[in-house]
């Protein structure tokens, strides 16, 4: 399987109160896709010393050239509370239709 694109291909970060390091995006990313793929409202996020939750904005937001859905996402971590706004990029949107294009085609 090819490498993951780094995570600054699949989101865009409108604004932040934390340092975003690439395992955090990356999770971030991911329940962001899924969020916006079963229309929910909202999901968590956990991972190593960290928990939050991803609520999906269900509007489009625009940064220059790059226009995507946008999410908000509270997480806390040791160091503190922060807070993202972000969007799925265009490429994210369709790294995560291919992924779930090959997970059902290897399911049947």
């Amino acid at each position: 399987m090819a490498e993951k694109p780094p995570y600054w291909y699949l989101i865009s970060v409108l604004a932040s109160t934390i340092p975003l390091e690439p395992a955090l995006a990356m999770s971030l990313y991911e329940v962001a896709f899924s969020l916006h793929r079963s229309g929910d409202g909202h999901g968590e996020v956990m991972q190593d010393r960290m928990e939050g939750r991803v609520t999906n904005l269900h509007r489009s937001f625009a940064l220059g050239s790059i226009a995507g859905p946008g999410f908000e996402a509270d997480v806390e971590m040791p160091a503190g509370k922060g807070k993202v706004r972000f969007l799925l990029t265009r490429e994210g949107l369709d790294l995560g239709k291919r992924r779930v294009r090959l997970d059902a085609a290897l399911r049947n």
